[in-house]
Parts: structure tokens; C-alpha cells; sequence
């Protein structure tokens, strides 16, 4: 017999409680957040995509608050030359982890940025105004990026700033991106391989996504058939007839080489689906659509423990679906993953 998941109501509730008069707290143990983690810039650009999202949606006025706290760690991250650190201490301090690469962490902000800048007409203008300063210091640093995701998350915000303020400097921008996307992808890719890399790693759906964006802005079909060419490829890779199966975090999967077993995380199956959106809209081919609701039942149970990965009374989602069982921790990444999703999914 055929399970029918029920799509849960959206509660915001989890990510309200990890969310402090700073911002939105790293980590919990279970569903009580812990303090010590502190913050990241990643986790508070999530959240504020997120709670765009939210707040486009319902309208609630209290979502705005949130918002404007999310956008703050944004802006309190970023340095004088317009990059950005990621990890906060609890007293606010910038910890040694940011002696890390934070390439990944600075793209995720321009993404964030750039999604608040298409829903202006949603906030105020000092708000804006804000959140446009931010976006254009950090722009600074854009050209000097080499890190495929970060080049990714980058064309992302510029694709989304663009929608309200065509700008033929951002178009400029996702174009030299985008363009030293392609040449990666020709590099690599032969006959069996359509990917940007000899390896499959975390957040995959956003390259193939970041290139149809960059097709959406500039009108080059050269983006959108290697978009569509490598998407289809991952689609491969980790959907079967029944259930949506991420690459493994234990050990990615290299050319040649069979994937892991186990280690998905919420966060690749929300990418996914946010893909998935993107793809139909611009390609109409109905398995899109059918497959962002398989990606989304693996949060409700349809995968291979068949253990729910989202806690409804709680609203958050547990850390990561491992061999033999769920990490019952509700940190902010995976909360937001599932937030964005099924956010996602109410639109279509």
C-alpha cells in the first residue's frame, strides 16, 4: 500500500525560541538550544531567507522583527572591506573558527541579501536601504571568488537583487560567474559524468540551479542546457521510483567510485527542492514537480529508516538521517532547511 504523507502546518515555534535579541543560535541538544554554540552568519541568513519567505506568505507584522535581527548579524559580520566572518560567540566577540575558509559563509549572505532586496516592496525603505548597502560593500569581493558554491550562492543573490533593480553590473557579475562555471563543467564532464567537479559533495542542487538563474538574467541558452544536462544527471544520482536518497556526507561520491550508504542531512534534501521549483517553472516537465514532493516526504518519513526527520510539536527538524538512526538534535540549519522547504512546497 502506498503511504500518503500528510503535509504539516508550519510552525514556527523552534525557530522563534533559538532566536535571541542577537540572533538565531547555532545548535541544540534535542530541542533546547545551547547557548555556548553561539552564532553563525550562515544560520542567520538562512533565517532571514526563510522568514522572508514566511512573511511573504502570511503577512504577519511579527515576522518582522526576526527579520530585522537576522539582517543585523548580517551586517554586524561584515568587515571593513566588505567580506564577511562567520562565527559569533555568545558575548558577541568573533571566535578563532573564522580563521577557517568562510568563502561558502559569504555567499550565503549575498544570497540572503539579494532574496531580501526582491521583496522591497514588503518592507521599509531604511530597511532596504540597509540590507542595499551591505549587498554593494560585499560585492566588493565578489570578483576575487573561485569556490564553486560560493560562486553559486553569489549568482543566486545577484539574480534575485536584479529582479527589482535590473542592474547591468550585476548582470555583468553573474556572467563572470557563471561563465567560470561553465568552464569547470567542461572541463570535467565526459560521457557518464555531467558535473562541475570529479566529485559530488553537500548543497550539489545549487550549481545547476545557479546556472539556470544566470540563463533567467542573461538570455544565454548556454547556461540553461548545462543546467538542465547536470540537474538531470543529479536527479539520477538520488532519486529512485520510491524516495529521494542525498550524496552521503561521509564520504561524498567521486567519479568512478560507488556512493556511501548512509549520512543525509536535511539541508541537501531542502536545496533540492528549491531546485526542483526553479526547474519546473522554467522546463514544465511534470517529474519536477512530482519529485519535489517525494524530496519532501523525506522529511515526513519516506526514506530509508522511514522515520520522521521533522517534529511537529516542537516545528523543528532533526540534524541528520544516519545508518541506524536520526540525530534527535534540532540545530538551526537543519530547522531552516525544513522551513524553506516547506515553505517551497506551499506554492505549488
Amino acid at each position: 500500500m502506498e503511504l500518503k504523507y500528510k503535509t504539516p502546518e508550519i510552525n514556527l515555534s523552534h525557530v522563534k525560541k533559538m532566536t535571541t535579541d542577537f540572533g538565531m543560535i547555532q545548535f541544540c541538544i534535542i530541542n533546547q538550544p545551547d547557548l555556548s554554540t553561539g552564532y553563525t552568519l550562515d544560520d542567520n541568513a538562512r533565517a532571514l531567507i526563510a522568514m522572508c519567505m514566511h512573511y511573504e506568505r502570511s503577512g504577519d507584522k511579527a515576522d518582522v522583527p526576526y527579520i530585522e535581527r537576522y539582517l543585523n548579524v548580517i551586517k554586524y559580520c561584515q568587515q571593513p572591506e566588505g567580506n564577511f566572518l562567520n562565527y559569533v560567540d555568545t558575548e558577541r566577540g568573533f571566535t578563532e573558527q573564522n580563521s577557517e575558509n568562510l568563502s561558502d559563509s559569504n555567499g550565503r549572505a549575498v544570497w540572503a541579501l539579494g532574496f531580501l532586496m526582491s521583496k522591497q516592496h514588503l518592507f521599509s525603505k531604511d530597511l532596504i536601504a540597509m540590507a542595499d548597502t551591505i549587498f554593494q560593500r560585499a560585492l566588493f569581493c565578489v570578483e576575487s571568488l573561485h569556490s564553486t558554491r560560493t560562486m553559486a550562492f553569489v549568482i543566486k543573490g545577484l539574480y534575485y537583487y536584479n529582479l527589482e533593480k535590473k542592474s547591468f553590473a550585476e548582470t555583468h557579475l553573474i556572467t563572470q560567474l557563471a561563465d567560470r562555471i561553465v568552464q569547470m563543467y567542461r572541463h570535467e564532464a565526459e560521457p557518464k559524468w555531467h558535473w562541475f567537479e570529479s566529485y559530488l559533495t553537500y548543497g550539489n542542487s545549487i550549481l545547476p540551479e545557479a546556472l539556470l538563474f544566470a540563463y533567467l538574467d542573461t538570455g544565454d541558452v548556454v547556461y540553461r542546457d548545462i543546467a538542465k544536462e547536470s540537474f538531470d544527471f543529479l536527479l539520477k544520482l538520488t532519486f529512485n521510483e520510491s524516495r529521494i536518497k542525498v550524496i552521503s556526507n561521509r564520504g561524498w561520491l567521486h567519479k568512478g567510485h560507488e556512493a556511501e550508504e548512509h549520512g543525509e542531512q536535511p539541508i541537501d534534501v531542502a536545496y533540492t527542492i528549491l531546485a526542483l521549483r526553479e526547474f519546473y517553472a522554467v522546463f514544465k516537465e511534470k517529474t519536477y514537480k512530482t519529485k519535489m514532493d517525494t524530496a519532501f516526504n523525506w522529511f515526513l518519513g519516506n526514506n530509508h529508516l522511514h522515520q520522521i526527520i521533522y517534529n511537529p510539536l516542537t516545528g523543528g527538524c532533526y540534524d541528520g538521517l544516519e545508518d541506524t538512526h536520526v540525530n534527535l538534535n534540532q540545530g538551526a540549519e537543519s530547522t531552516l532547511s525544513y522551513l524553506m522547504a516547506r515553505l517551497t512546497i506551499e506554492k505549488n
